[in-house]
């Protein structure tokens, strides 16, 4: 049974058109549409309304108009296609699905991409790395996976107690990364933040190198939110990238561009 089959509806949060604004595709016209629901608490998430699944999601209403209608969870996937439309989805280059943590829904995420991508962007799904059966499931309806590499030092489950040391996710990333490589593209993106140790960078460097060398690594520097007030220094992202450099071929240090000119 398909997946259009199987899955009817999806937990929303919005459905908008803008410029992507992170990695390797910086610049690109862009349809997001954002799940609901995320099992990470990162300390600077700026968008804590994805965490849990909502009874109500916004929807634009014109391409860039920045106006909002707002729709009741479940939204149909026949629905979330012509939302897509009425934003002028074929103009786009890409259509991204993102969150939250979008593979918490795979079957949506799979129906979703193959409508999307059917009517001409291609898909890029932003995730945080973990989800791997998830994954597995969609990854042939995926053009590019923008994966996350969570840093224990500012990121932690929801089923984390609040405080002490967490488990690092370098295993469970390094696993996602694998089923990632089947996708035409992959990127792979590390949150820097002033917190950020080097033995951990050094660490997901070290697995990167050895099951997908040829994956871009985007150094972000974090944009100060929530807990996290500062971000880091242009010494310290320049030391990184020169010494991370050495190891991988594709390494790019890309600040969130859409923050800077007010974009969602």
């Amino acid at each position: 049974m398909s997946s259009e089959a199987r899955q009817r509806d999806a937990n929303l949060v919005e459905v908008f058109s803008s410029i992507q604004g992170e990695g390797t595709h910086v610049g690109a016209t862009t349809l997001f549409v954002r799940f609901g629901g995320c099992d990470l608490r990162c300390r600077w998430c700026d968008s804590p309304q994805t965490w849990k699944r909502a009874p109500k999601c916004r929807i634009e209403t014109g391409r860039g108009s920045g106006v909002f209608e707002t729709r009741n969870n479940p939204v149909s996937i026949a629905d979330v296609i012509a939302f897509a439309e009425a934003l002028d989805l074929a103009d786009h280059e890409f259509a991204s699905l993102t969150g939250g943590e979008p593979l918490l829904q795979p079957d949506a995420v799979a129906a979703v991409a193959r409508g999307l991508r059917a009517r001409g962007p291609r898909i890029l799904l932003e995730t945080h790395g973990l989800a791997t059966d998830g994954l597995a499931s969609v990854i042939t309806d995926i053009d590019v996976v923008s994966m996350d590499w969570k840093l224990a030092s500012d990121v932690r489950r929801a089923s984390d107690p609040s405080n002490g040391a967490v488990e690092a996710f370098h295993a469970e990333h390094e696993k996602f990364l694998a089923i990632a490589r089947q996708a035409p593209e992959v990127v792979v993106k590390l949150v820097i933040t002033p917190a950020s140790l080097d033995d951990e960078i050094d660490e997901a460097v070290s697995r990167i190198r050895a099951s997908a060398p040829e994956a871009a690594l985007i150094l972000q520097p974090v944009t100060p939110f929530g807990a996290v007030r500062q971000a880091p220094s242009a010494e310290r992202l320049l030391a990184l990238c020169a010494r991370i450099s050495k190891r991988l071929a594709k390494v790019r240090v890309i600040p969130q561009t859409h923050k800077i000119y007010g974009a969602p």
